[in-house]
């Protein structure tokens, strides 16, 4: 059957449409995509404004049309941080149901983090063994360890790429002491997460997913996404550490003239790079390897292992 999910997440909506039935790998077979920018559309007050809504409804719409034009027989839509923490969720996800008839299923932090463990092990398959994974969003970072394909432990913590740069890198280029008060920042927050996975030992696999990994990986030397989805991409701690201060001292149009870094996205690489370092200094990871699959493989493969239980 032919599936779309519709993730409405802090940065884009993104709807992927897929051919997948249980027992088989999910095919794409469309990607229809709109910058949104949720998470820096929140008023003083930690709401999505009125021109917020209005966007957000309209993308939807727009989504809506693109699954039907596809042949979507069953749309998935859900939200993430951005709708998760806004102070009038329930207004705007009121809206949406009745100007869109799209009921939006709102996903904790720890559901992303395992949804997401989900889609890394079924790509890297058992042989993989103990997996750390990390991933950082627009809103919130995840991260999950376990030995099966329900994590052991998965946190969701607020140091989406988005996020702290709208808050804390109100500059560009950043001013000097704020990158320092952000690298701080992140860092004492990863810092009280990491004696809850260290307990359960060391991972045999560590591996990183989403958009920043990915461009954090390119300008590092990694393939290109034409190169296809099988080929071996890895980001080590030493190359980032070497970029960090590099790109604390550019422009975001700067960032965006480099291999694989989209306009819309070039402002907040910088702290996204902040926090990856981070988490690869704390969790002692000197290489990681980034997978194709994430959060939205992950919504489509739980739907159909139940398909499949059914």
């Amino acid at each position: 059957m032919r599936l779309g999910v519709l993730d409405v997440g802090s940065n884009t909506v993104h709807l992927l449409v897929v051919d997948a039935h249980p027992g088989a790998r999910p095919l794409p077979a469309h990607s229809h995509k709109a910058d949104l920018r949720l998470a820096q559309l929140l008023d003083d007050e930690g709401a999505i404004g009125p021109e917020g809504v209005d966007r957000l409804v309209a993308v939807v719409h727009d989504a809506l049309r693109a699954a039907e034009d596809k042949g979507v027989e069953d749309l998935l839509p859900f939200a993430t941080s951005a709708v998760r923490e806004a102070r009038n969720a329930d207004e705007v996800l009121a809206r949406v149901r009745s100007e869109t008839g799209v009921e939006l299923t709102v996903l904790t932090g720890e559901e992303e983090a395992r949804l997401t463990f989900l889609a890394v092990r079924r790509w890297f398959g058992w042989s993989a063994g103990r997996l750390l994974v990390l991933d950082i969003g627009g809103g919130s970072l995840e991260i999950a360890y376990g030995m099966d394909e329900e994590p052991g432990a998965a946190v969701s913590l607020p140091l989406g790429a988005g996020r702290l740069t709208a808050s804390r890198l109100p500059d560009d280029p950043p001013r000097p002491e704020d990158v320092r008060a952000l690298r701080r920042h992140v860092r004492a927050e990863i810092a009280r997460t990491v004696g809850d996975f260290s307990r359960l030992g060391s991972p045999d696999h560590v591996v990183a997913t989403s958009k920043t990994f990915r461009q954090l990986a390119r300008i590092s030397g990694a393939a290109r996404s034409a190169d296809g989805l099988y080929v071996q991409r890895e980001l080590k701690r030493t190359s980032l550490e070497t970029w960090v201060p590099r790109l604390a001292g550019m422009t975001a149009a700067q960032r965006a003239e480099l291999p694989g870094v989209s306009e819309s996205r070039a402002g907040q690489l910088l702290a996204g790079a902040l926090v990856a370092e981070a988490a690869m200094d704390l969790f002692d990871v000197e290489t990681l390897e980034i997978c194709p699959w994430a959060l939205r493989e992950g919504v489509i493969l739980r739907r159909l292992d139940h398909m499949e239980s059914s």
